[in-house]
């Protein structure tokens, strides 16, 4: 299948609005998260529906309940609407939220293995998600060893303290 100039661009833009949207969510930068949806899309976690911002919120105060995330994105596919200015993409993530010890018990990693279903939408140039579905596949819980020295001295920080930051100005 021969895909035009107009579609391979699309579809790059909107698999960068995963990778803006993962990198947001582990850095804590929210408005990068939030710079990855149209203002009237319409979010469906399961745990939560309703707007960006309702989302935004959520997440920035949820997420805080871990020491730290990281979001692997596979698979992504992306079909683009024969009008080129609508998409739906599928996005398959693996997940690993730090747990820190706490009543529950000793310092974990939530695993999830996850889809996010969306809709994707072209106004004045400009690619974001319009609709999202959360698809959870499967989880667990894995309890966290020692690990030791590693193999590195500049470790990573959720935030602004990240050396990401500072690379990228």
């Amino acid at each position: 299948m021969r895909k035009t100039l107009d579609e391979v661009a699309a579809e790059a833009a909107i698999r960068d609005l995963q990778r803006l949207y993962c990198r947001g969510v582990d850095r804590l930068d929210w408005d990068m998260v939030r710079s990855t949806f149209h203002d009237d899309a319409d979010l469906d976690y399961g745990f939560m529906r309703g707007g960006p911002d309702e989302f935004v919120a959520m997440a920035r105060e949820g997420l805080l309940t871990y020491s730290g995330t990281t979001h692997f994105i596979g698979n992504q596919l992306v079909e683009v609407a024969p009008d080129g200015l609508s998409a739906w993409a599928e996005h398959y993530v693996v997940a690993w939220h730090r747990c820190p010890a706490d009543a529950d018990g000793p310092e974990r990693d939530f695993v999830c293995w996850f889809r996010y279903a969306d809709r994707n939408e072209c106004r004045d140039g400009d690619w974001r998600i319009s609709a999202r579905v959360l698809l959870v596949d499967r989880w667990r819980v894995d309890p966290v060893g020692e690990a030791g020295e590693g193999p590195t001295t500049r470790r990573g920080a959720r935030g602004g303290d990240d050396l990401s930051f500072a690379i990228r100005a």
